[in-house]
């Protein structure tokens, strides 16, 4: 991709993106995530409806009338992003994909963070951490981070999500609100998730595909993994060919809001062809 195509895409996603977390993501996102505490402000006269608890007792006697303590949120966090790169993001059946929604979701809660002035910072990774952005505040680092997600080209094209997860606890010292939007078609992250879930404020976003939930009769087909390269002649016509892969991505699916539920994390599933709006806005609701 050459440089006038990527600002052109950049320009694209930030248009659409900016546009949402402007006027729908905004509020959401700052009531769902709250800051670290409260923070004195200052001391005022006391007015009616005050809480008399906040008055401010020393000032009051010095000046011989009431007087109450201010406090803000203390409202400044930290959002990371750990999106996941591999081959299997690199699939799609309908107008996207898969890696295409994800860039879209990473960017429009990017956005939302910057509205409410948090830092935000970037892991992409494959079965290795290929890419780590420190969270920092402003549209320019933003910037940097879609046009990562848009022309990061990957090392490996396989997937290790409890990779990323241990690396993220290692470099992220304060808790942070994380966000994990991959395909989620791997298994071996429990323990990863558990000790980052109990640190930080986590949530899955599976991003997917209807074709991964099953597949139709079509004949003979040759099939490529998209994660090793190889390549394999799959009889369609056969029933228990179907059932089997129905199967396994059952349970895939199973173990990914199994494991982030037990691990006290958030899910959300985002199929392609669906609007993430709704489900991102339905979300933060819900939260």
């Amino acid at each position: 991709m050459d440089t006038k195509e990527l600002l052109k895409k950049v320009r694209k996603i930030e248009i659409k993106t900016r546009r949402l977390s402007d006027h729908i993501f905004g509020g959401e996102y700052h009531s769902t995530f709250k800051g670290r505490g409260m923070t004195f402000s200052e001391v005022r006269q006391y007015q009616f409806g005050d809480d008399v608890r906040s008055i401010d007792w020393n000032v009051t006697a010095r000046y011989n009338e009431p007087y109450v303590k201010i406090f803000e949120e203390e409202r400044e966090l930290t959002m990371m992003l750990v999106a996941d790169i591999s081959g299997s993001e690199l699939f799609g059946t309908t107008n996207q994909f898969k890696n295409e929604i994800i860039t879209e979701i990473s960017a429009t809660l990017a956005f939302s963070a910057l509205q409410n002035n948090d830092k935000v910072g970037l892991i992409l990774f494959s079965d290795q951490v290929e890419l780590f952005i420190p969270p920092k505040k402003g549209k320019t680092h933003v910037l940097r981070i879609i046009r990562e997600l848009l022309e990061f080209k990957p090392k490996s094209n396989k997937t290790d999500i409890s990779q990323a997860l241990k690396y993220l606890t290692n470099v992220m010292k304060k808790k942070a609100i994380v966000f994990v939007l991959s395909d989620f078609i791997a298994s071996g992250y429990e323990r990863s998730l558990k000790i980052t879930g109990n640190k930080h404020d986590v949530t899955g976003i599976r991003v997917y595909d209807e074709r991964e939930e099953s597949i139709p009769n079509l004949g003979m087909v040759q099939m490529m993994d998209a994660e090793t390269g190889a390549l394999q002649l799959v009889n369609t016509r056969s029933k228990k060919v179907r059932n089997a892969y129905a199967k396994f991505h059952i349970e895939k699916v199973s173990y990914f809001k199994e494991t982030f539920k037990k691990s006290g994390c958030g899910v959300l599933d985002c199929r392609v062809d669906e609007s993430y709006v709704k489900k991102l806005l339905g979300y933060f609701k819900r939260r």
